[in-house]
């Protein structure tokens, strides 16, 4: 009677251990080969690994980094639209332009997402500089939310700052993504 129990038990031991053992596959292994030169590679990992859709290729990948730092950007505008409330003149108008920064920024990484998701043979090397080209501009937009703090003290400063960071970290690796998926000249499309 007893080695029944103790028997179930070492089943389920064995069952809760490999649900906790981090799946490995051939999309686990493009993730982390390819965040190993990231600019954040430790973030880079945990977001793309973490990330619900399919990443098989540098292109899968490379659309699921964009889309990290959309949803990234999204959660921060909407964070910063309503935390306006409680501070002076000279905050709120900082956030506010940081909200429109945001908002652009958003914008160039839809745009990329959409020429990420039709790319085609023969303007390949267009479509790639554009989705750079507005990845960089999603990066200089981020950037230019942090400026508007300059002679800005205090919470606002230090939580705007800390969460601009985030998005601007997943965001450069996203263009490194989009840098690799041009590089490979999309071989894995």
């Amino acid at each position: 009677m007893v080695t029944i129990p103790f028997f179930v038990l070492n089943i389920l031991l064995f069952l809760s251990s490999s649900a906790a053992t981090p799946k490995s596959g051939a999309g686990h292994d493009l993730v982390r080969s390819s965040c190993v030169h990231a600019s954040y590679p430790s973030l880079c990992f945990r977001t793309l690994s973490s990330y619900s859709g399919p990443a098989n290729t540098p292109r899968e990948l490379a659309q699921a980094a964009v889309k990290v730092s959309l949803s990234r950007a999204r959660k921060v505008s909407n964070y910063l639209s309503t935390s306006v409330t409680g501070y002076n003149k000279r905050e709120r108008v900082a956030l506010s332009d940081c909200v429109e920064q945001i908002d652009e920024s958003m914008e160039e990484l839809s745009k990329t997402l959409g020429e990420l998701k039709h790319l085609r043979g023969e303007t390949f090397e267009f479509q790639m500089s554009n989705a750079q080209t507005w990845v960089s501009a999603a990066l200089t937009n981020e950037d230019t939310c942090l400026d508007g703090f300059e002679g800005v003290d205090g919470k606002v400063k230090s939580d705007v700052k800390r969460k601009i960071t985030n998005v601007a970290k997943v965001t450069s690796n996203a263009l490194y993504m989009i840098n690799r998926l041009n590089e490979s000249r999309g071989r894995h499309r």
